[in-house]
C-alpha cells in the first residue's frame, strides 16, 4: 500500500496574521504562491495515484501549482468550521477566554451558514476523508495526495494514527508544507513532517 501524502495550502493574509479561516475563501498571497511553487519538484519525483483537494480557492490553488490540477474536489477537505471564531485570531478570544485551545475547548457557535464545529466532528470528517484514501490506496498504485488546510489535516494525521482527533494538536503544520505518513511493520507512522525544498 502507497503512501499519504499531505499538504497544506500556501500562505494566505489570514494565515499570516494569525486569523481563523474556515470557509473564508481569502487567495494565495504572492509568498503563497512561492511556496506551493517550490514544492512542485518534491510532488513530480513520486507517481502519484490520486489526489483530493478542497473546495476552497488557496487549496486548488495550491493544487495547480504544485502540478495536479486534475485533483478531485472533496467537500470532507474543507477547513474547520470555526463558527463564530471565523476570522479571529487565538489571542483575541483568549481575552474574554483566558485558557482557550482549539483542540479541547472547540469553538463558539456562528450563524447558521457557519455554525462551527467540535474537534469531534472534524474527527468524524477526517474519518469520511481517510476511508476515501484506503479506497484509492487499494485502487492505485502511488502515493495519494491531499491538498487542505492546516487545522484539518492535524486532525486527520491523528485520526490516521489511531488518536482522538483533538491530538491533532500535537502535530504543528506550516503553509506550503508536504508531509508523508506512511506504515512501517503495517502500522501508520509520520515518515516526513513541514517538509520544504531547500531554497
Amino acid at each position: 500500500m502507497g503512501d499519504l501524502f499531505l499538504v497544506r495550502h500556501g500562505e494566505t493574509e489570514w494565515s499570516r496574521s494569525g486569523r481563523h479561516t474556515g470557509g473564508t475563501d481569502v487567495p494565495l498571497t504572492e509568498h503563497g504562491r512561492q511556496e506551493a511553487r517550490r514544492l512542485a519538484p518534491l510532488i513530480r519525483s513520486h507517481h502519484i495515484g490520486a489526489a483530493f483537494v478542497s473546495p476552497l480557492r488557496r487549496a486548488r490553488e495550491t493544487a495547480e501549482l504544485i502540478g495536479v490540477p486534475d485533483a478531485r474536489v472533496d467537500a470532507d477537505l474543507r477547513e474547520w468550521d470555526y463558527g463564530g471564531y471565523e476570522g479571529v485570531t487565538t489571542p483575541e478570544i483568549q481575552r474574554t477566554r483566558p485558557g482557550w485551545f482549539l483542540f479541547n475547548d472547540g469553538v463558539a457557535p456562528g450563524p447558521p451558514e457557519h455554525p462551527g464545529e467540535s474537534p469531534e466532528q472534524v474527527g468524524e470528517r477526517a474519518d469520511r476523508m481517510l476511508a476515501k484514501v484506503d479506497a484509492a490506496l487499494c485502487d492505485t498504485e502511488g502515493v495519494v495526495l491531499l491538498v487542505a488546510h492546516g487545522h484539518f489535516l492535524r486532525v486527520l494525521t491523528a485520526r490516521r494514527l489511531g488518536l482522538p482527533a483533538g491530538r491533532g494538536a500535537l502535530f504543528q503544520l506550516a503553509t506550503g508544507t508536504l508531509c508523508r505518513l506512511g506504515t512501517e511493520h503495517e502500522r501508520p507512522v509520520v515518515a516526513g513532517w513541514n517538509i520544504r525544498p531547500p531554497s
